[in-house]
């Protein structure tokens, strides 16, 4: 008999079995049988009806789960990649593409107890060959990836029914040693896997790439996650976004070995969105290493780049020099007058402050510093009424400069109650302070996009139980239009973590089929981001606003 897991031999020791009827001693002594009719069971030393249910969904389950381990999965060729399809039981479903060496891809594209992972495993030399060789295979090679794509869905669907059907059916067997629960269960795992079919079926998200989760080496991301433009305009339905991912990756293994040049589209201005530095030196590497790798416009700091903004931490801020890209910035309750000023004298920062606009990159920002100083953490008398001030001036400001023909394009604030006042005034508005990513549609129109700690809250961060992540965004705009495209939120794991997770965001106006009538923010009034645009799929919904100093 074929070898059977330990795990299995337990489950079927345990399964209730029915009692034996006992031998009766013949005088001679030999035994024999006992009359049937007077030992017959009684009622109560049957097993359960619910556990005889019970038990059978267990086996079922397993032997569905062996089967697909077994033989659950089908080789295909994608284009010039060999690639291995795989159906996974899961509590969230969705789909997950391994690109080794590179890390993976998150979507969010069904929900069912059952994951579809693609396993990208290696590059076919000879088809490779080819296409390096006739450059002009390229513009055909998404139709012949989607059709790869459709032919390995179909054999993956047939070969996982035949695995559920015999793995379950075969430990059925095993378990029962009856042919009639042996077919039953096979009967059943069928049916939970049509059922699973079914609902993958009806909750289909063909519109999930848009907006994926990225996990693995940082420097690929925008590689396999593309530019803002073409994601608005190309992507349209799932096969020819997976069809575009493959041609991508495509490309990375291609006669040089070496990762692609990040290309960006000429028509896009690229904003990378930092906040809450709090004197992380380690910051500024990881800032430069973003401007570098997305080719990023300008540089928005929305404030707390200091501790206690005296003069002794001002040398702290010398490598902004050498960042490569414009620093925007506007002072945090805890940067002081010292700090601004320090800051106003190195050439490539421009300091917001009293409303005053800049245009810098082809956008138009304006912005007002924070009213409190407050490095110690205190919570003043009148704080919240000090904030709404402040943005009240800076609301009437941007007004002025509407009247005048020269619309603001961004707002920067530090916390995100001086940022409601603006609404309705600009499209957009920038504000930090809470050290936790937050996006949504205020009730007139403009988007607030809270950016979390790109300090990882400085030395703060030994302060908790766990150290908080390192987040930063990069925000896409049109130049024409001077709205936002997309944006990437960028998390890095904190003090003594080594994770990266990039996650695509669309406006609801950008998403296919949305009306793309203008508004303040460039979207309908009174929505909101929400999931997936306003969180990370799959992470736990944004926690209440806590007070920050």
């Amino acid at each position: 008999m074929a070898r059977v897991p330990t795990a299995v031999m337990n489950l079927i020791h345990r399964l209730p079995r029915l009692p034996q009827a006992p031998t009766r001693r013949h005088r001679s002594g030999g035994t024999r049988p006992p009359a049937a009719p007077a030992l017959a069971l009684t009622p109560g030393a049957r097993p359960r009806p619910w556990a005889r249910a019970l038990g059978l969904v267990a086996v079922v389950l397993l032997g569905a789960w062996l089967g697909l381990l077994v033989v659950g999965n089908v080789r295909v060729p994608v284009g010039p990649m060999n690639t291995t399809m795989t159906l996974r039981p899961s509590f969230s479903g969705g789909t997950k593409i391994n690109i080794s060496p590179l890390g993976a891809l998150q979507l969010d594209s069904h929900i069912a107890p059952v994951r579809l992972d693609v396993n990208v495993d290696q590059l076919d030399p000879e088809r490779s060959r080819a296409l390096v060789d006739h450059p002009e295979r390229l513009s055909g090679l998404q139709d012949e990836v989607t059709e790869d794509i459709a032919r390995g869905t179909a054999d993956l669907a047939v070969r996982s029914c035949v695995a559920v059907v015999t793995g379950a059916a075969t430990l059925g067997l095993l378990v029962y040693r009856r042919p009639r629960r042996a077919l039953a269960a096979g009967g059943l795992a069928l049916g939970l896997l049509a059922a699973s079919g079914g609902t993958a079926y009806a909750t289909w998200n063909p519109d999930s790439v848009l907006e994926p989760k990225f996990s693995g080496l940082l420097s690929s991301a925008p590689s396999l996650v593309g530019d803002a433009r073409s994601i608005v305009t190309e992507f349209d339905v799932y096969q020819q976004e997976l069809a575009r991912l493959v041609t991508n990756v495509t490309k990375l293994y291609d006669a040089t070995s070496t990762l692609p040049v990040y290309q960006p589209d000429p028509t896009t201005i690229r904003v990378l969105h930092v906040s809450d530095i709090h004197l992380n030196p380690a910051s500024w590497k990881i800032i430069a290493s973003l401007v570098e790798q997305y080719r990023v416009d300008v540089i928005v700091d929305s404030g707390d780049t200091m501790d206690h903004g005296t003069a002794a931490e001002n040398g702290f801020l010398d490598p902004i020099e050498n960042l490569g890209a414009p620093y925007v910035w506007v002072r945090g309750n805890h940067d002081s007058l010292v700090t601004q000023r320090y800051l106003d004298r190195m050439r490539n920062v421009h300091v917001l402050d009293d409303g005053r606009a800049r245009t810098i990159a082809g956008l138009r920002f304006a912005g007002i510093g924070d009213p409190q100083f407050t490095p110690d953490r205190t919570q003043r008398t009148g704080a919240e009424q000090s904030q709404e001030l402040a943005g009240a001036r800076l609301a009437s400001a941007m007004l002025d400069q509407k009247r005048a023909g020269t619309p603001v394009d961004v707002a920067v604030v530090h916390e995100p109650s001086a940022a409601r006042e603006v609404d309705g005034t600009v499209p957009l508005v920038l504000s930090g302070h809470l050290h936790r990513e937050d996006t949504e549609v205020m009730r007139y129109g403009t988007r607030l996009r809270v950016e979390g700690s790109t300090g990882g809250s400085g030395l703060r961060a030994i302060e908790g139980k766990y150290p908080d992540p390192i987040e930063t965004s990069i925000l896409y705009f049109d130049r024409d239009t001077k709205r936002l495209q997309a944006w990437d939120s960028i998390e890095l794991g904190g003090l003594g973590l080594t994770t990266a997770e990039v996650s695509r965001h669309l406006p609801e106006e950008n998403q296919p089929g949305a009306d793309s009538s203008p508004s303040p923010s460039g979207s309908s009034p009174g929505t909101s981001s929400g999931s997936p645009s306003g969180t990370t799929p799959g992470s736990p919904p944004a926690t209440p606003s806590r007070p920050r100093s």
